[in-house]
Order: C-alpha cells, then sequence, then structure tokens
C-alpha cells in the first residue's frame, strides 16, 4: 500500500485553500460500484439453472464407488451439471502441484498451452470434463480445450476453461487455481467440496491463447450476461 506523505508546504497550502472540496471528476470506467452493478451474481446464473433438461443418456458419479445421479443439462446456449468439486493437481509440476503433493499426479493435461507446454493447475482456472462415452459427449455440445466456464459455489462465480479430461463415468472436477479462487480448499489431498458446485460451460466459445486467464474472466462476464437476459 502506498502512502503520499504532504510536506509542510503542502500542508500550510492546504490549509488556507476552501473548504469546500471540488466536485469528484467523472470515472471514464463508470466507477466501481457500477461495474458491480454489471457483474452477473451467482444468484442469478443459479437461478437460470435451476430446472434441468437433461442432454446427457445417463449419469454421472461424484466419484468412484459412488451413485450415478448427476445429469448434464441443457439450457439455451450452456451445458451445466451440479456435483462436488475434486482437485485437479495435474500439468505443470508447481509449487503446489506435483508428485509430492499429489499422489495421483500427472505432468501431462489433455489441453496445452499456446507454446506446447501442459497447463499449469496452480496458476489457471480451468475445469475438468469427463471423457466422451455414451453418457455424453461434449464435443457435440461445441465445447472444446479453452471453452469458458462459470463455476459458482458459495455465493462466488469464478471463470474459468476446460482445461481437462477425466474419466467416462466421473464428473465434478477443477483446477487448484479455481477451487482457490472460490474458497474452496484447493490441497489435491485434502482439499475439494463435498457437494454444492455448479457447472455452467457455454457452447461454440473458446479462448486463445487457453492459458489468458484473463481473458477467459472477460469472455465469461460477456456471455454470462447474455445466459441470464442481463441488459
Amino acid at each position: 500500500m502506498r502512502i503520499q506523505a504532504l510536506t509542510l508546504a503542502a500542508a500550510s497550502a492546504a490549509l488556507l485553500a476552501p473548504t469546500t472540496p471540488p466536485p469528484d471528476p467523472p470515472d471514464p470506467l463508470g466507477g466501481p460500484e457500477t461495474q458491480i452493478e454489471a457483474a452477473v451474481s451467482a444468484a442469478d446464473l443459479l437461478a437460470k439453472v435451476r430446472n434441468c433438461t437433461a442432454v446427457s443418456q445417463g449419469r454421472y458419479r461424484n466419484d468412484s464407488g459412488t451413485a450415478a445421479n448427476i445429469p448434464v443439462c441443457g439450457q439455451g446456449d450452456a451445458v451445466f451439471w451440479k456435483a462436488d468439486m475434486d482437485i485437479d493437481c495435474d500439468g505443470q509440476s508447481t509449487g503446489h502441484c506435483n508428485s509430492a503433493t499429489d499422489p495421483y499426479f500427472s505432468g501431462s493435461t489433455a489441453f496445452q498451452q499456446s507454446d506446447g507446454r501442459y497447463l499449469s493447475a496452480e496458476h489457471l482456472p480451468y475445469i475438468v470434463v469427463p471423457a466422451p462415452s455414451g453418457i455424453w459427449d461434449y464435443r457435440a455440445h461445441g465445447i472444446r480445450g479453452g471453452s469458458v466456464a462459470a463455476v459458482v459455489y458459495g455465493g462466488r462465480v469464478q471463470y474459468a476453461v476446460v482445461g481437462d479430461v477425466g474419466p467416462r463415468d466421473i464428473i465434478g472436477e477443477a483446477s487448484y487455481a479455481t477451487a482457490k479462487a472460490l474458497g474452496i480448499p484447493p490441497d489435491p489431498r485434502r482439499g475439494g467440496a463435498a457437494s454444492g458446485v455448479t457447472y455452467i460451460v457455454f457452447k461454440n466459445s473458446r479462448v486463445k491463447p487457453i492459458e489468458d486467464a484473463a481473458a477467459a474472466a472477460t469472455t465469461g462476464q460477456q456471455l454470462a450476461k447474455r445466459f441470464v437476459g442481463a441488459k
């Protein structure tokens, strides 16, 4: 935090200045209040996906050995599901994502950065989609690596990209960075959320390069506004 120090001369001048402060100049960006009003809230998104029209031919499990009771639903220009969140720490080896911190660590992800390296789960918010199967094929709905998603949990919204592919019969996983941004414990061994996570993926969307998290956030806001019908 920077602190400006007034010089003695400046302080004296301030004492002699008129007591009525000048009006604040107009904010060309609309100010923080306008930006907050323009953002799509978690409540807005959850209201839009309250009802499910299943687009999957079957249902997914949260984890191996649990009941298969999670459908993939369709709503307008998006698909969505409501599940838990397991932590994906695959891809680049980093301080929090490596073979020592994650017993299931893999040095690769299904999709790669523009420089050919695998994604960084610690630094890039991304979600995991199930591998194509008879239950559901994400590719048939205009979804691919770099597609934009909104992840909703605990009143927060985090925009992410589709960055990895998981087991054919399990759903509900996202990167270390996604979990951390949502306030979910991101530790790959003991972290995650048991339930209450909503994943909304926008059809025919894509961020290039896939590792551009800022572009995912900007694009996600635009797509979310359109999805909920915001002006």
